[in-house]
């Protein structure tokens, strides 16, 4: 059974880091296309960062601030988050795709105070 599990989530005040981990199963993880989504209150889901075997990409509200890396070795990426701001408040899911397979994890709560 794939697992895609999130963590390190938490509150924090604006203009502090988190860093985010999502550790997924899989025996080629290093193949894998690995994100990271968020769904704030009252709105819909939305793409914050992606990492692939041809780069990264990134929301146009996060870039500069958050970066996403991964270690193969770990079957880990992660999501460093600096200067983060009251509008970054949502739950923060990791998202593991392989071809066809799509899997989420059940997310992190992250909480930026003003």
């Amino acid at each position: 059974q794939v697992q895609v599990v999130e963590s390190g989530g938490g509150l924090v005040q604006a203009g502090g880091s988190l860093r985010l981990s999502c550790a997924a199963s899989g025996r080629t993880f290093s193949r894998y296309d690995m994100g990271w989504y968020r769904q704030a209150p009252g709105k819909e889901r939305e793409f914050v960062a992606a990492i692939s075997w041809s780069g990264f990409s990134y929301a146009e509200s996060v870039k500069g601030r958050f970066t996403i890396s991964r270690d193969n070795a770990k079957n880990t990426v992660y999501l460093q988050m600096n200067s983060l701001k009251p509008e970054d408040t949502a739950i923060y899911y990791c998202r593991r795709v392989a071809g066809s397979d799509d899997y989420w994890g059940q997310g992190t709560q992250v909480t930026v105070s003003s």
